[in-house]
């Protein structure tokens, strides 16, 4: 063997094991902290949850208060402004769950404010997860929330008058809408269709804090004018939200049904543990959910947000038009519009 043969050699033993470093530093670079929501109105989201996450606070707490402003916001579709259900009364689910996997739902919970809040009380005080119902809201009084009037919005009260004259039930995907409303709030919302037709959607947020931990939220109001006693995968840990500290955290948005079916979010996650970045797992997750029967995952949306560890995010849907916010260095909010598998 010649001399520069051997010095190669050598040379390549050496090199190697550092380039090999140099990607493990990069794999492992953290962009930190992050919050990215579900839809544009998840600039109302992020804008709570970032004075949090940059003061160096906790994730869990950055989420909480996205969901207590988008709950507030009585033009957006979650809440107690969101579409009632066919017996004209809004119920609301929502969930949240922490970097140590502590989480708390509630279901049909009628005249309470900020159900996410109630989920995260249940979380903290008792043993349980999950509340619905009658004894969710018996907790949440008990816990000091207030009883609000049953009384519909003024835009809630309007859309559901004019869904009464058909009262159709069935998922409608507006496309010229979702792309012309100037809030945008995706093929289901913001739930005032001039038409009258009915919609559903979620608010999804995801958080990375300055000290690397992850949390989510989840809440709304579920399709409009649903049956009485629907719930989809929204307050469902593992089909609407979950998080796994040690990977990364996803929510969804759409026909919560159709999530349900393949436990959504848990699947998100799992191709992220895999080593999917957070737009090939969303992207998996769909094409999970179409691959039974491509031509009835025509007529649905369902959309899926994802961060991981490093603080990279990514999304994915089954119909064109989904879009979500997202918040980091800077605090300014970027919505960006979601690749899909049907264009």
């Amino acid at each position: 063997m010649s001399s520069s043969r051997r010095s190669f050699l050598r040379l390549s033993a050496v090199v190697l094991p550092f380039s090999r470093i140099s990607d493990l530093f990069a794999k492992s670079a953290i962009n930190k902290p992050v919050v990215i929501s579900t839809w544009d109105s998840g600039q109302i989201a992020n804008g709570a949850a970032w004075p949090v996450l940059e003061k160096g606070g906790k994730a869990l707490d950055a989420v909480e208060q996205a969901a207590i402003a988008i709950e507030n916001d009585i033009n957006c579709c979650v809440g107690l402004g969101g579409n009632p259900d066919r017996d004209g009364h809004v119920t609301l689910d929502a969930c949240i769950m922490d970097e140590k996997a502590n989480c708390g739902s509630v279901a049909f919970l009628e005249r309470i404010k900020h159900p996410v809040s109630v989920a995260r009380k249940l979380m903290e005080t008792t043993p349980h997860v999950f509340l619905a119902g009658v004894g969710a809201q018996q907790f949440a009084l008990a816990n000091g929330f207030k009883l609000e009037p049953d009384k519909l919005s003024p835009d809630a009260e309007k859309s559901y008058k004019q869904w009464l004259i058909k009262a159709e039930y069935k998922p409608v995907i507006n496309i010229e809408h979702q792309q012309s409303h100037p809030k945008g709030h995706g093929p289901f919302a913001p739930a005032r269709l001039e038409d009258g037709s009915f919609n559903h959607d979620t608010m999804g947020t995801l958080a990375l804090d300055a000290k690397g931990d992850l949390s989510g939220m989840c809440t709304t109001s579920g399709m409009g004018f649903k049956m009485r006693g629907r719930v989809g995968d929204s307050p469902i840990i593992g089909a609407g939200l979950f998080v796994d500290n040690e990977i990364g955290a996803a929510t969804s948005s759409g026909q919560g049904e159709e999530v349900i079916r393949v436990c959504g979010t848990h699947l998100v996650v799992e191709f992220m543990r895999s080593g999917l970045s957070p737009e090939e797992a969303c992207k998996k997750a769909v094409e999970r959910i179409v691959k039974p029967n491509p031509e009835r995952a025509k007529t649905f949306q369902v959309g899926f947000i994802a961060i991981n560890k490093q603080g990279e995010v990514g999304a994915y849907s089954v119909q064109k038009g989904f879009n979500y916010t997202v918040t980091e260095q800077g605090g300014k909010g970027k919505v960006i519009n979601a690749k899909s598998y049907f264009a």
